[in-house]
């Protein structure tokens, strides 16, 4: 497995960030870095926030609200 570089910021803060950005028509995905293998992971979840997520190459959980977080925005042109 490979860590992945990804910048995390605290988890409210990127919840808020996340909320404009949805407010201004993106559709937007958690990532978040498993706080034991190091590898980046997406939530499939469009425009939902998690406080903890279960990793898809360990298993293993993280706290996400503790340890930080980021997005993903997707925007579309219609």
């Amino acid at each position: 497995m490979t860590e992945s570089k990804m910048n995390l910021h605290p988890f409210h803060e990127v919840a808020a960030n996340a909320e404009r950005q949805m407010n201004q028509g993106a559709k937007v995905f958690q990532q978040w870095k498993c706080a034991h293998c190091g590898v980046k992971q997406t939530m499939p979840d469009e425009d939902r926030f998690y406080k903890f997520g279960r990793c898809e190459e360990c298993d293993r959980y993280t706290n996400i609200e503790k340890d930080g977080c980021n997005f993903m925005a997707v925007w579309s042109n219609r």
